[in-house]
């Protein structure tokens, strides 16, 4: 079971897209995605700061600009909907 602490910024996003979020089973991930009591992936390497966690340590400027910096690494994967990558994305950024 993962020590990630899921923040609300997570559930939020969750409650939106329909899923179900809970720590993960892999010590090395974050979050595991439930769609439909299914598990559909397992997101956001542990040990690597998120949008919420830059939120609520360094405020909205600092989060913000991690956010775009996250969004143009990634946005080869990001837009492939249903990959971990899109639900990193949508759920994490």
């Amino acid at each position: 079971m993962s020590k990630y602490k899921i923040l609300p910024y997570s559930y939020d996003q969750a409650k939106k897209l329909d899923v179900v979020i809970l720590p993960s089973s892999n010590p090395r991930k974050k979050i595991d995605v439930y769609k439909e009591s299914k598990k559909v992936a397992s997101i956001g390497a542990y040990g690597y700061p998120d949008f919420a966690y830059h939120m609520k340590t360094e405020g909205k400027a600092y989060a913000d600009e991690r956010r775009r910096l996250y969004k143009a690494r990634h946005n080869n994967t990001r837009t492939k909907k249903g990959s971990a990558s899109w639900w990193a994305d949508k759920l994490l950024w």
